[in-house]
């Protein structure tokens, strides 16, 4: 097999005689490579895009598929997929990969296609792994051969493609997201992997407890790759018992996988997913949520100053005058992660974080100024009245600007009822929450006063 022939077929392993030393067959491709699945029937997961009837499934069964561009967390089957309508599809099959290919390696395969498709009227799918590593400029390359339909495009991508491949390459193909595989999906491939004697690790004797494919199955964070590297590494470096059989208890698949890893890309979904499921937990008032997608970032070397940030807007935006103190301390949680950085940081951010979950919740500030805004921006503007206008200026008094205005330390309470905006509108409607009750209980008495004074 060629170093990029992704699609090559993997010759079994030979048999192993009885007593012989238990050893890896010489320069064969990692387990997770040798397992792809050869068809849907044998593919695992994905059954939102992959049950029978879903278009999907239909369109590679009937070898119609169009443009397509998977996307999704590595070890979900993006490139099993792309093998699947490789080894059915009856046009040519093409191959290029975003880390190693250049321009010239993509001209000389659309001008293979081209040549092909005039000459043959056989069309060309051509696989791209890892499209997002590839420039703008590069992605528009493929574009006229895609508009023409000289060839249909098959991308693998890591990145969200709304984000990170070109806009009319987007709308020219259908787009289908991979989820992690659940720990069951995993479970299964794990038991596939070791009952096949010709692809997977069938040849060797393995007695693996249930245990610890369950322990593989949930450490490897929904990535199939990384659960049966993890099996292969437990079955090739685990001694045999006296009996000649591999034992895989618990301790060795812990052993094997070490740790468990997070999937986290600094610029990809699991970076806006996490951060949206942080600020929906303090939202949610459940500080123990919080407190685990901000150690995820934290593990993930998340600059601390984009969380910090998002604690200050969150602190404004959902506690807001229920509790004024959370601005405050989210600020100066801010402040203390810029100035001491990792790790140090995760304490003043872990303080604002469990303040801000477990405060009273208000978003009225965000409703009042944004009711304000839609009114300026759609509504009649409204002139300042004559009393609120500045008087300082030259001409002023000729004018008359600011008289009638009453200044309120001048009178009891230091209130007055006075017309401020020239037209009635509310936009601040405090709730009972926390402080804001307080507020709800002074403003009710100051609109009352203005609301009984003569027009």
């Amino acid at each position: 097999m060629t170093r990029d022939d992704l699609f090559a077929t993997h010759d079994p392993a030979p048999a192993v005689p009885a007593g012989a030393p238990v050893t890896a067959p010489p320069r064969r491709p990692p387990l997770a490579a040798r397992l792809r699945p050869r068809h849907l029937d044998e593919f695992i997961g994905q059954q939102h895009l992959l049950a029978p009837g879903l278009l999907l499934r239909r369109a590679i069964e009937a070898d119609r598929i169009q443009s397509l561009i998977f996307y999704g967390p590595p070890g979900t089957g993006k490139t099993s997929l792309a093998q699947i309508i490789a080894q059915q599809t009856t046009s040519k099959f093409e191959r290029l990969s975003g880390v190693e290919s250049n321009v010239a390696d993509m001209r000389r395969v659309l001008s293979g296609a081209h040549n092909r498709l005039e000459n043959t009227g056989q069309p060309t799918i051509l696989f791209i792994d890892e499209i997002h590593r590839f420039s703008k400029p590069q992605q528009d390359v493929l574009l006229p051969d895609v508009e023409s339909g000289v060839i249909r495009l098959i991308g693998a991508t890591t990145h969200n493609p709304f984000f990170f491949v070109n806009s009319p390459l987007v709308s020219r193909s259908q787009i289908f997201e991979l989820r992690p595989l659940a720990e069951a999906d995993i479970f299964q491939l794990l038991q596939r992997a070791l009952g096949d004697a010709g692809r997977g690790l069938g040849y060797l004797p393995i007695n693996a407890a249930p245990a610890a494919l369950r322990h593989l199955a949930a450490m490897a964070d929904g990535d199939a790759r990384k659960g049966l590297n993890a099996l292969e590494i437990a079955a090739l470096t685990t001694a045999p018992d006296a009996a000649g059989v591999i034992q895989l208890d618990l301790a060795a698949a812990e052993q094997s996988i070490q740790k468990k890893a997070v999937v986290y890309d600094g610029d990809g979904d699991a970076h806006y997913d996490t951060i949206s499921a942080f600020i929906k937990s303090m939202r949610g008032s459940d500080p123990d949520a919080a407190l685990y997608w901000l150690a995820k970032m934290i593990h993930a070397g998340e600059d601390p100053r984009f969380i910090a940030r998002r604690i200050v807007i969150h602190a404004a935006e959902d506690v807001g005058l229920a509790d004024p103190m959370a601005l405050v301390l989210a600020n100066a949680a801010f402040q203390a992660a810029e100035f001491i950085g990792w790790p140090e940081a995760r304490i003043p951010l872990a303080e604002a974080t469990i303040y801000i979950a477990t405060a009273p919740k208000s978003n009225t500030s965000l409703k009042a100024i944004d009711a304000a805004l839609a009114d300026v921006q759609s509504g009649t503007t409204l002139p300042v009245p004559e009393a609120l206008r500045d008087p300082h200026h030259p001409g002023a008094k000729t004018r008359e600007r600011g008289a009638g205005y009453k200044y309120v330390h001048d009178y009891p309470g230091h209130f007055v009822p006075q017309d401020y905006l020239g037209a009635v509108r509310r936009y601040y409607e405090p709730t009972e929450q926390g402080a804001e009750k307080k507020i709800k209980d002074r403003l009710q008495h100051w609109r009352q006063g203005r609301a009984a004074q003569p027009e």
